[in-house]
């Protein structure tokens, strides 16, 4: 994988990441809650690559055949699922602070579930290459796109929150369709 894949598959994680912090900050959010956000969605965003990683290597010899189809099919899923979302609507709920306790690792699960799929499909493709710099990159990524998210969340989310989805989903779909064609 070059570089400016890593970077594109990144940044598709990171826009879940960047919609749900403007989501969940709604305007300023105070320094505490901007540090917890983005701490917990990177580091999750790193520990999912990982995790799938791992279990797409114990699966690699029984999927070598088709690897490229797997790679595809999860990436599609993946982004198709955030495209989808994308267009949903969804209720805003501002009486509890989401940015701590079990509303915070449900959502860092949520935010990366997508990375785990990412991690199962580069555990798979890339039977001699390691995962920690890609996940290193992608946590990495996800911290400051939330940062970036909770910072811009007042202008950007009455114009764009939904749409940054979208734009993640559409990039792992790319993505999807490079590695089934080879390239």
């Amino acid at each position: 994988m070059e570089g400016w894949e890593l970077v594109g598959i990144a940044i598709g994680l990171g826009m879940d990441v960047l919609s749900v912090s403007m989501a969940v900050a709604a305007g300023p959010a105070l320094p505490r809650q901007a540090f917890r956000l983005s701490w917990h969605f990177g580091l999750f965003q790193f520990l999912m690559p990982l995790l799938g990683w791992a279990i797409g290597r114990s699966v690699v010899d029984y999927v070598a055949a088709f690897d490229h189809w797997v790679a595809f099919g999860l990436l599609v899923a993946i982004g198709g699922h955030m495209l989808l979302d994308g267009f949903r609507n969804r209720e805003e709920r501002a009486e509890s602070d989401r940015s701590k306790g079990w509303s915070l690792v449900a959502l860092s699960i949520a935010t990366s579930i997508d990375a785990l799929g990412v991690g199962l499909t580069l555990g798979v493709t890339q039977q001699d290459r390691g995962i920690l710099f890609p996940a290193l990159v992608i946590g990495v990524m996800s911290s400051v796109m939330s940062l970036v998210g909770i910072a811009c969340s007042r202008r950007l989310k009455a114009h764009f929150g939904r749409h940054m989805e979208k734009v993640g989903g559409i990039i792992l779909i790319a993505m999807g369709v490079r590695f089934l064609l080879g390239g």
